[in-house]
């Protein structure tokens, strides 16, 4: 069986720094996985360095007989956000996931040199689809779909870019202006670290305003506090969120807002308007 060891982000930049990982590393360690991007904060990691880095180990791990260490990361929340070049990272296999940039829900992962420069072994057989990696008929139409998709990536990326920092930027002023500097926590904001240019994670702050409750009172906004794929905690806060310093009382409020390509100010003008109608509910039934 595998055994994995877990780094925690440093709580100053919200990122899984490199001296972190390597540090992590024992002679057994065969490979190292990590986000391009987080999925609640936004937060990008330095998986080009760590991959710099790791090249460099391999070599002196060579020299002494240990296995080669092989890099991974899951770019699913980056592409379509920002500029991705395997080359550039350095990886060797990245995960890629169609609707997160408008695809179909439909996964693909990019590996260096299959089977030859990088290990890639199947986990299903039958027939001989996929290079003998994965048996079955292939999903063409899904297919099809996902290259239209990074193709319209490929050609507008920039223009997608400044185009959801320029509403997520509005959106985060709004809010400041809304309820006030004081009351408004961002928890996306981490001193030198870059961030996913949709994604805005914060907090209204006082008391009986956890997520859950603010958009429960919500008339228009519809979103969520967290990832889906921990949605089952409830009214815990997230693990992400502690794990990256923010104060319990501060994650418990925390909602997470994504904007689109077609995210328009207008839009972001209703949302604000509601949450301010939804906290104004919350605290009167609180009086």
């Amino acid at each position: 069986l595998a055994e994995a060891t877990f780094v925690a982000v440093s709580p100053q930049s919200g990122r899984a720094e490199v001296d972190d990982v390597l540090a992590a590393i024992r002679p057994a360690t065969c490979l190292v996985s990590i986000m391009l991007a987080n999925n609640e904060t936004g937060v990008i990691m330095p998986v080009t360095e760590l991959s710099q880095r790791i090249r460099a180990l391999n070599q002196q791990r060579a020299a002494e007989g240990l296995p080669r260490i092989l890099v991974h990361t899951d770019a699913a929340q980056m592409i379509g956000k920002g500029h991705v070049d395997v080359q550039e990272l350095g990886v060797d296999y990245l995960t890629i996931v169609g609707h997160k940039f408008y695809g179909p829900r439909i996964g693909a992962l990019y590996v260096r040199g299959p089977g030859t420069t990088t290990p890639l072994r199947p986990m299903l057989f039958g027939g001989g689809q996929e290079r003998n990696f994965r048996p079955g008929t292939e999903n063409t139409p899904m297919i099809a779909g996902l290259g239209q998709a990074a193709e319209l990536v490929s050609k507008n990326w920039e223009a997608y870019e400044a185009h959801m920092r320029d509403v997520r930027d509005y959106l985060e002023a709004r809010l400041e202006a809304s309820f006030g500097k004081q009351r408004i926590h961002l928890n996306s904001h981490f001193t030198g670290s870059k961030r996913l240019c949709n994604t805005s994670n914060f907090s209204i702050l006082g008391p009986g305003l956890q997520g859950r409750r603010v958009l429960s009172r919500c008339k228009m906004l519809l979103a969520s506090v967290g990832a889906a794929c921990h949605s089952e905690k409830g009214d815990r806060p997230s693990s992400i969120l502690l794990s990256s310093g923010i104060p319990y009382d501060v994650a418990q409020n925390a909602l997470r807002l994504s904007v689109g390509r077609d995210t328009t100010r207008a839009d972001i003008d209703l949302v604000v308007q509601d949450l301010v109608q939804a906290v104004a509910q919350l605290e009167q039934e609180q009086a």
